[in-house]
């Protein structure tokens, strides 16, 4: 008998960052709606992709979930930041509580998600 293999999330989402994985979940609960893509867990986040990474979702600084989001050319408008040149993503949503996990994110991803193709 094999032992059950480690859920990768356990580590991204482990010691003071623990408390995010409830809005990490919440998070992809939300954009399941938009499409199909691929949830791809790495060492310090998650990488949502089609045929290329579209966004990330991981932790960030001061206790907040960072939502990644690969959109080149979009606006910064609402809460989405654009990010400087040679950054993974070039823009990102922060969510620090379930009251962030909104139609706006859910829109933005969903464009990212479009263009992705």
């Amino acid at each position: 008998m094999g032992r059950a293999e480690a859920d990768p999330l356990d580590t991204v989402y482990s010691g003071s960052k623990a408390a995010l994985r409830p809005l990490h979940d919440a998070v992809l609960a939300k954009l399941q709606g938009i499409g199909d893509f691929e949830v791809s867990p790495k060492k310090s986040y998650v990488s949502l992709r089609t045929s290329k990474q579209f966004a990330t979702l991981g932790p960030g600084t001061k206790g907040r979930l960072e939502v990644g989001i690969n959109h080149r050319g979009a606006p910064a408008k609402g809460r989405l930041e654009e990010l400087p040149p040679g950054k993974m993503c070039t823009h990102r949503l922060l969510v620090t509580a379930p009251e962030d996990i909104d139609d706006e994110l859910v829109q933005h991803v969903r464009e990212a998600w479009q263009a992705a193709g």
